[in-house]
């Protein structure tokens, strides 16, 4: 059902069935490591090239959360899914072997938030029984196609952010699961003229807020019926300008805040500046810390707000300035077989 002017409220109430997260090991040294399904030594995966590594980390995470949900691929209508590289050579490979209908998605780091959308909307208005969301990122496959091949050993500004090597997967149906999806606000894109690819913390803030305030608006809802909004990479800057731009919009999310860049990684030991970033980032602590406090009612009523820098190698060399995107999608614990509305 339609609401407000941008949002969608789930009537049926989808549900997130089960979740997998498959990492590497640098994220398996940080804060959530003892949460993760499996943490990978070889950042090869076993595969021949870093793009072949990161369609190996999909095909083995989409595997796993088909087995703790105890279905089988054939059960599975639509995929949703999506990565950071060119024509989503990682999902292409990675997902060919499963034989299930893909939706292929690009929304940068914000992806796993629009896949999640996207597949409850399926669910929950008959189309499909069973569907499946998961994003990927690699840190070498980034970093080759965004920023300088690793041999390069350039030194990085403590406003960059560190991509995730990981990948998140939920599968949908309509009854029981860990978690009820009850509302989607697809977000828009918002360019204000930032260009600092190092920087994407700012980029993408705006964003966060643009759909955060509408959210807000169109489930007319303020920060306390939250019990926790959570943003997807914006690392250490973002999350400051995120703040500031809601405070003086008269909305205070500065004690229920946090981000999934932050989280993943320590600040101190790990040496990642900003926090960490790319499309598994979001995914896999959604999957691995955010649905399981769901799940046991310690958190009853969530923000999942992935957030995207919309940039390619080819504009940023075109001196273009860096469009962020936002996808919120509320998730909430299921009571009596009902989420609460």
């Amino acid at each position: 059902m339609q609401q407000g002017k941008q949002s969608i409220r789930f009537e049926n109430l989808p549900r997130i069935l089960e979740a997998a997260s498959v990492v590497g090991e640098k994220e398996g040294q940080g804060p959530l490591g003892e949460k993760f399904d499996e943490i990978e030594k070889d950042p090869m995966f076993g595969a021949e090239d870093w793009e072949g590594a990161e369609s190996a980390l999909q095909k083995r995470t989409a595997e796993k959360v088909l087995e703790k949900a105890g279905l089988t691929r054939t059960q599975i209508r639509y995929l949703f899914a999506g990565d950071l590289l060119g024509q989503l050579i990682a999902t292409s490979f990675g997902t060919v072997d499963l034989e299930i209908p893909v939706m292929g998605l690009y929304g940068a780091c914000s992806t796993m938030g629009e896949a999640i959308g996207l597949a409850a909307s399926f669910v929950d208005a008959g189309n499909a029984d069973y569907t499946l969301a998961l994003a990927s990122s690699h840190f070498a496959s980034a970093e080759k196609q965004f920023r300088f091949p690793l041999e390069y050993g350039n030194q990085r500004p403590y406003s960059a952010t560190w991509t995730v090597t990981g990948c998140g997967a939920v599968a949908l149906g309509q009854k029981g699961g860990i978690a009820a999806v009850s509302g989607m606000t697809p977000g828009k894109i918002v360019d204000m003229g930032h260009k600092d690819s190092m920087n994407m913390g700012a980029a993408m803030a705006p964003a966060a807020a643009d759909t955060i305030l509408r959210n807000f608006q169109d489930f007319d809802r303020r920060p306390e019926d939250y019990d926790q909004i959570i943003t997807g990479d914006l690392g250490t800057i973002g999350r400051e300008i995120l703040i500031d731009f809601l405070r003086n919009k008269g909305y205070d999310i500065s004690g229920r805040h946090m981000d999934c860049g932050i989280e993943i990684f320590d600040a101190e030991s790990q040496d990642t500046h900003a926090g960490g970033s790319g499309c598994g980032c979001s995914a896999v602590t959604l999957c691995a810390d955010i649905l399981p406090r769901i799940q046991t009612g310690e958190w009853q009523r969530v923000l999942f707000v992935p957030t995207g820098a919309l940039l390619s190698s080819t504009s940023f060399n075109e001196g273009k300035s860096i469009p962020g995107i936002a996808h919120g999608v509320v998730l909430e614990t299921v009571l009596d077989g009902r989420g609460r509305q």
